[in-house]
């Protein structure tokens, strides 16, 4: 097959102009100014990763499937109500037999379970069953409940603490790298003032290579610097974004509030813990469990009621007006006599289960007390040291000040300045660890106390 010229040149202009329009959207995508990052607060942040954490997400279907279970149970002590229909049609053996519901003789079923031939049954069925293991269940199902909605909320306190603890080291390395780029604009200021006094003959080389020495290294700082922000940023991001990548910004770190009492952080820990409410929970779902092994000692009653017809015609009324629509009333009482001493070991069972349970409610009531302590201890030295860091810093600038001028009027040599320098960029670090150390040591105590 061949084309013609006229068509050839035809589809190779659709082709060419095909060519330059993808061409040039994308030149137009490539010059659209980017997008501003995303301020996202310590609130914001929590919120994002609680709707991205796959193990919280886990930990709330177990909560929503303990909830649904409790609701069954508690079904279960309801009667229950079926609407039965069901036609039966069973081959005649050949004789003929008195009886049912007519006084004329009607063809005998081949099979002796069966009552006629024709059989229709259309009856509502109402079944309840009576028992102390019912109760117990419905017990177990409220404190397994209870206790999924714990584990929710200790989830829920994890996944803050590492929100948290991330948020704030992202502004940590970004304060660093502040303070490194501003050390680096010092070095590279001194190191000109170094080789400006050694032109006019005034310093010696030596300085001049100090100056340098210093220089370099806090390009290599910087660098640093750069590689562990970008870091904590893809961290943080991981949870809050679908795109790690996302530009997004901090808030600027506000000034630390003021830490509680220790009565204050001890009332609030004793009542709003999860960690005790889910050991608790477990101790009332290992009473319970005890509870329902024992049920299987006692009877159980179960009652029927059915409104409907059960006859060879599928009709209120039979033949000769015999009456079709009737009901029946069924109690059942089922008396437990011997099983092997099954319910025995079941009882033994549950009970082991509920001294595990106490165990563990006395070591969560203790690692309670440790981390209420330890962490009010840390945050209490983490705050004093708050104004001793200011001090330190301010004293820093104001040695690095003095040893400049020193130096400026030839008292004072360039390893002194570069000592001043290090010492003032080592107590802006120090402080800005000591900020981060003191946020996380009240995060942690808003964490126990159930304020976060």
């Amino acid at each position: 097959m061949c084309f013609s010229g006229r068509n050839t040149h035809r589809a190779t202009f659709v082709a060419i102009a095909i060519l330059h329009s993808i061409g040039f959207i994308a030149l137009a995508r490539a010059q659209d100014p980017p997008s501003s990052p995303v301020t996202i607060s310590l609130s914001d942040a929590i919120r994002r990763a609680e709707a991205n954490e796959p193990v919280f997400a886990a930990s709330l279907a177990i909560q929503k499937s303990a909830s649904i279970d409790r609701y069954l149970a508690k079904t279960a002590l309801l009667p229950s109500v079926i609407y039965h229909n069901q036609m039966l049609y069973t081959q005649p053996n050949g004789q003929t037999s008195q009886g049912g519901q007519i006084e004329a003789p009607q063809s005998a079923p081949v099979f002796i379970a069966n009552n006629a031939i024709h059989e229709y049954t259309s009856q509502a069925s109402i079944n309840e069953t009576i028992g102390l293991k019912q109760f117990a269940d419905v017990k177990v199902a409220s404190a397994n409940a209870a206790r999924a909605s714990a584990q929710l909320e200790i989830a829920r306190r994890g996944l803050v603490a590492s929100v948290v603890s991330l948020y704030y080291q992202v502004s940590a390395t970004e304060a660093k790298r502040r303070l490194l780029a501003d050390a680096l604009q010092e070095a590279s200021t001194f190191t000109d003032v170094t080789q400006k006094r050694e032109a006019a003959r005034e310093v010696a080389h030596a300085d001049v290579v100090k100056a340098q020495l210093q220089r370099l290294q806090r390009q290599r700082d910087l660098s640093d610097a750069d590689v562990a922000a970008d870091k904590a940023r893809l961290e943080l991001a991981v949870l809050l974004f679908p795109d790690p990548r996302t530009q997004y910004s901090t808030e600027p770190p506000g000034t630390p509030p003021v830490l509680a009492t220790r009565e204050e952080m001890n009332r609030l820990a004793s009542i709003n813990n999860p960690e005790i409410r889910s050991a608790l929970a477990g101790v009332r779902a290992g009473n319970a469990g005890v509870t329902a092994a024992k049920a299987a000692y006692l009877p159980d009653l179960a009652l029927n009621f059915a409104y409907g017809i059960d006859a060879p015609q599928f009709a209120k009324a039979g033949p000769e007006g015999v009456k079709n629509l009737g009901y029946s009333i069924s109690g059942t009482l089922d008396i437990p006599v011997w099983d092997w001493f099954a319910t025995q070991k079941r009882v033994r069972q549950s009970e082991i289960q509920r001294d595990v349970a106490k165990v563990s409610l006395t070591a969560a009531q203790r690692r309670l007390i440790a981390n209420l302590e330890e962490t009010y201890a840390e945050a209490s030295v983490a705050q004093r040291q708050l104004s001793l860091l200011d001090q330190s810093v301010s004293a820093a600038a104001e040695s690095l000040k003095l040893t400049k001028l020193r130096y400026a009027a030839g008292e004072s040599t360039a390893l002194e300045v570069v000592d001043a320098q290090n010492s003032y960029l080592s107590t802006e670090i120090a402080q800005t660890d000591g900020v981060l150390r003191y946020q996380s040591a009240l995060a942690g105590l808003q964490l126990l106390t159930g304020t976060l």
